[in-house]
C-alpha cells in the first residue's frame, strides 16, 4: 500500500513523502491516526507540487545564507562597554549585546545562532561564530572597546 505521511514517522520518513508500507500499518494505524493519507493520482502530483516549492525556496534560502556569510565575514563590530581597574569588563560579552550591535548595522540574527569561541572578559578582538545554515558557519571579528 502507498501512502503519503503527513507528518514525520520516525524508521518510516518524513512528512509529505511517498512510502510504502504493509495494508495493515497502513490501514489500521498511519491513516486513522491522521499521519498519512492514502496515494492517489491526484494526492501524488500535489505533493510533487510541493515538493518543487519547497526544493526551490530552499534554494533561495541557501543563496541569501551565502551572502550574509560574506557580508558578516567582512563587518566590523565594535561593542563598547564599562570596565573597571586594569581595563577589566564588569561581567562579560553575551551573544545578546552582539545580536543587538548586529541588529544596529540592519543584520538580523538570533542570539541563539551566535556562538562566542572565548570568555570576553577583558578589552580587544574576538571572534564568534554564527550558525546559519548546515555546514555554513562563518566567523565574525568584534572588537570590545571600553565606552566613553
Amino acid at each position: 500500500m502507498k501512502v503519503i505521511l503527513t507528518q514525520d514517522v520516525e524508521k518510516l520518513g518524513q512528512s509529505g513523502e511517498l512510502v510504502t508500507v504493509k495494508d495493515g500499518y497502513g490501514r489500521n494505524f498511519l491513516i486513522p491516526s491522521g499521519k498519512a493519507v492514502l496515494a492517489t493520482k491526484g494526492s501524488i502530483a500535489e505533493v510533487e507540487l510541493m515538493q518543487k516549492r519547497a526544493a526551490k525556496k530552499a534554494e533561495i534560502s541557501v543563496q541569501e545564507a551565502k551572502e550574509l556569510a560574506q557580508k558578516l565575514e567582512s563587518s566590523n563590530l565594535t561593542i563598547a562597554v564599562t570596565t573597571g581597574e586594569d581595563d577589566k569588563i564588569h561581567g562579560t560579552v553575551t551573544n545578546v549585546q552582539i545580536a543587538d550591535a548586529l541588529m544596529e548595522k540592519g543584520i538580523e540574527i538570533d542570539r541563539r545562532s551566535i556562538t562566542i569561541d572565548a570568555d570576553v572578559k577583558t578589552l580587544g578582538e574576538y571572534t564568534a561564530t554564527i550558525h546559519l545554515l548546515g555546514e555554513l558557519k562563518p566567523q565574525l571579528k568584534f572588537w570590545v572597546v571600553k565606552a566613553d
